[in-house]
């Protein structure tokens, strides 16, 4: 597809890094895209998506900025904290996640801040890449739901496959770059979450996280044409698959 205006105001530094990776996602990858037609035309929303590579997102981001939107991305915290790393995501206008801390509020207020200011923010849910053996999302955390709630802003379910045909999980180094891996990516419907907007109980946010991985997980399972598990899959934070 055409690429498509961007809709937001954008760092230069963020236009920057588009015109230096675009081209080459483009050349390295195929696009297998499809849902944009659910795309917001203008004001915030939130983009849920799987993570089953380290560089998931470059693949939504190709596909969102080709669709009109720079996302702006909620990353660990630790990131923020590596030299040219932290300050190169700070200029790009990311959001930090500090987990387990007394500014892990923080996050979410600013992802909500930004929403409120006709951004288009990315979360990936589950926090970590997935570790159900089949590659599908697992029960994710409850900040997805909670930051839903507080904005009353679209949910986008994205999800995408075939990245992991170029960057494994785990892995630390690409394969098959000249093999033109195809990239699936497909945005599904808003969430239907308008009966739990303005909620702020804790059985509220898993409601509509669950609701949320739902349809994430639907519209991955139109991807790779097959039938997901019956039950989520529960990590144990430590053990891989």
């Amino acid at each position: 597809m055409e690429p498509q205006p961007l809709r937001t105001q954008t760092p230069l530094a963020y236009r920057g890094v588009i015109a230096t990776l675009r081209p080459v996602l483009a050349r390295v990858t195929r696009q297998e895209w499809s849902g944009g037609e659910h795309l917001p035309e203008s004001g915030g929303f939130i983009v849920a998506g799987n993570h089953i590579s380290e560089i998931d997102p470059f693949m939504v981001a190709h596909y969102l900025v080709n669709h009109g939107w720079a996302p702006r991305f909620l990353a660990k915290s630790g990131l923020f904290e590596i030299p040219l790393v932290g300050r190169a995501l700070h200029s790009l206008g990311q959001v930090p996640v500090y987990r387990g801390t007394r500014k892990a509020s923080d996050s979410l207020r600013d992802a909500a801040d930004a929403v409120a200011g006709g951004d288009c923010v990315v979360i990936m849910p589950e926090g970590t890449l997935t570790r159900e053996p089949g590659m599908w999302p697992m029960k994710a955390k409850n900040g997805v739901g909670r930051l839903a709630l507080m904005t009353g802003a679209p949910v986008i379910p994205i999800a995408q496959w075939g990245v992991q045909n170029l960057l494994p999980p785990y892995a630390r180094r690409p394969r098959g770059l000249l093999s033109r891996h195809a990239m699936h990516v497909r945005a599904g419907a808003p969430v239907e979450l308008a009966d739990l907007v303005g909620r702020t109980d804790s059985a509220a946010a898993t409601e509509a996280t669950e609701r949320i991985m739902t349809a994430l997980t639907e519209v991955l399972a139109e991807i790779r044409n097959e039938e997901p598990p019956a039950e989520r899959f529960v990590w144990d934070g430590k053990s891989r698959p």
